[in-house]
């Protein structure tokens, strides 16, 4: 398969402190972890853009822009736009090359949401690629005997935590809506680079290393990572022909080549023989798959309205949330280093954090007041609970408005990396926001035909009920698992200003929110705002990002009744400003860069 050569957040019912517990107890689960380093051979505009990231500064373009996680798909989507390819074209190109050489965050086995502003309809709307549950799934997947939750590896590793992959499906419906290029020729650089080897990237060695242990349960899984029984290491020269394989059988039969025939019988024979956890997706789950498109879901931020992804995702709802509440103080006048402007920042997510997991999930399943979590009124009340100085003692679920009447129970579903984001700007004026994932680093660590599948369905929460009361996260078949991917278009009077999202897994939602407050707030230029110090609040720990300067305003917060942990915070944001010129950031936290010309 490949060849390696060595080469160098108030209501009735407060939480409780069981499900703060399990909630929490997702730090203890490792995510996509931090790693250092660029990757090798790249061209002089790739090399240039790096090096414009190491110094902190923007990439500024007239026409065309795209931001990606590793430079070697940058430069896919690069060469799409520079020969008039549309953002659409250049997201199937980025999107191939990102599932060859950071596999463990996306791929042709996970799933992904896209954001679309259309140029020439000046309109915003919504692909839903998410993964969805087999049809023989049952509500205790995740369950033992006794009715009580799986531990969280047990449930990841193998075939169980598959859910029906929908990147293909949304990769071909992006382009029929918005293609320009003929679709088999936005997979030459992927087949390229998986033909004749690319190099191991640091963070991908890194990773390989990590997971080792994991990544050994599986003979195909080990034989591509683990060559003679060793980790790959920086630099080996890595080839896949079996991606390369699919790749071409995609660009000849489409979505058709990955939903049905060989390609389709062996994802099923691998999920269903999964040596020790067997799963039950089936060609039928394959063939019924779609991707959705749904309305946009927008809030108000200042001058501006962010618009993103709404059900089954989180991340627009609790990015507007944060934001929404956050309308009602000054920011910009307490400014990014006083310990006041993060005690607001993170009471108002531990708030936007409650809703989210009494109320969020697959609106096609359950109900959801998804206008009522964003309206202006609502937000504005639940403002008002960060009147006070120091951290709040409680945080519950909100009320809002609901067109009937309904109860939830709250979910402690625990959702992790791995994952990527990419935004585009065409020279047509079109944007795209795309966060794509296969959740856990590395998945399932199950392969096949070259790419890994998802372990996304233990994105749903693993219990049905709790004190009989049930859940709206449960799994259900054919249900798509909430996510927190965040992929947002930033829109003033109706045009579009700022395209941004990030990888972390719900950190991602902080990560999000705090760069556009940075950006809107703190006159922060783009590349300032995704390089700026993390400090996360989702469940009442403020995780402040080590070695940073952040680190200064760890007594403060502590002072104001916080625990705080000091720990790394991976992000993986990716940002396009839109004005007079476009203007590009990628995070220094990974590999990836803008290019524009």
């Amino acid at each position: 398969m490949h060849k390696t050569v060595k080469a160098g957040l108030l209501a009735s019912v407060v939480l409780s402190s069981h499900t703060l517990q399990a909630q929490e107890a997702a730090d203890a689960v490792a995510p996509e972890a931090a790693t250092s380093g660029h990757v090798q051979t790249l061209t002089e505009a790739a090399r240039a853009a790096l090096a414009a990231k190491d110094a902190g500064q923007v990439v500024e373009a007239e026409n065309w822009m795209v931001a990606a996680a590793n430079p070697l798909a940058a430069e896919a989507g690069a060469q799409v736009l520079r020969n008039g390819g549309s953002a659409a074209d250049a997201m199937v190109a980025v999107q191939t090359v990102l599932g060859l050489v950071e596999p463990q965050s996306s791929g042709l086995g996970g799933g992904a949401f896209l954001v679309w502003y259309d140029a020439a309809s000046q309109s915003l709307t919504t692909l839903d690629g998410r993964e969805t549950a087999p049809v023989a799934a049952t509500p205790r997947l995740f369950q033992d005997d006794a009715g009580e939750p799986l531990k969280f590896f047990d449930a990841v590793v193998g075939g169980r935590s598959v859910g029906t992959p929908g990147t293909p499906a949304l990769m071909e419906e992006a382009h029929r809506r918005w293609g320009r290029a003929p679709w088999p020729t936005l997979f030459g650089a992927g087949i390229k680079l998986a033909e004749q080897g690319f190099q191991v990237s640091p963070r991908l060695a890194g990773l390989v290393e990590r997971d080792a242990e994991r990544l050994a349960r599986f003979p195909v899984t080990a034989e591509y990572f683990l060559p003679g029984g060793a980790p790959l290491v920086e630099g080996d020269v890595l080839t896949n022909s079996a991606y390369a394989q699919t790749l071409h059988v995609l660009a000849a039969k489409g979505a058709d080549g990955f939903y049905s025939g060989s390609i389709a019988a062996d994802i099923v024979s691998t999920v269903q023989e999964a040596e020790g956890n067997p799963g039950v997706l089936s060609q039928t789950d394959l063939a019924l798959y779609q991707a959705k498109e749904r309305d946009a879901v927008c809030a108000a931020y200042r001058a501006y309205d962010v618009c993103g992804m709404g059900p089954p995702s989180s991340g627009a709802l609790t990015v507007g949330q944060i934001l929404g509440m956050l309308n009602s103080y000054d920011l910009a006048a307490l400014g990014a280093e006083n310990p006041e402007s993060w005690r607001l920042i993170g009471d108002a997510s531990r708030l936007a954090f409650a809703d989210r997991g009494r109320y969020m999930a697959d609106s096609d399943f359950v109900p959801m007041p998804t206008a009522g979590l964003v309206n202006k009124e609502y937000l504005a009340d639940r403002a008002k609970l960060l009147a006070g100085d120091d951290a709040l003692t409680e945080v519950a679920p909100g009320s809002p408005e609901f067109d009937h009447a309904l109860n939830w129970a709250d979910d402690e579903a625990i959702e992790l990396p791995s994952t990527s984001h990419i935004s585009i700007v065409d020279q047509y004026g079109n944007v795209l926001s795309m966060t794509t994932t296969i959740e856990n680093a590395f998945g399932s660590r199950l392969m096949t035909n070259g790419f890994l599948l998802n372990n996304e369905l233990t994105d749903f929460s693993f219990r049905t009920h709790r004190d009989g009361v049930p859940i709206a996260n449960r799994l259900e078949p054919g249900k798509r698992p909430r996510s927190s991917m965040s992929p947002t278009i930033v829109m003033q009077d109706g045009a579009p200003l700022l395209v941004i999202g990030s990888p972390g897994g719900s950190r991602i939602i902080g990560y999000v929110a705090t760069a556009i407050v940075g950006w809107a707030d703190w006159d922060m230029d783009l590349q300032q705002a995704l390089s700026a110090p993390h400090l996360v609040n989702r469940f009442g720990t403020y995780d402040i990002e080590q070695g940073t300067t952040a680190e200064a305003l760890q007594t403060p917060l502590e002072e104001m009744g916080y625990k705080v942990n000091l720990r790394d915070l991976t992000s993986g944001l990716h940002a396009i400003e839109i004005g007079e010129t476009l203007k590009g950031g990628a995070d220094p936290r990974r590999e990836g860069i803008a290019l524009g010309e």
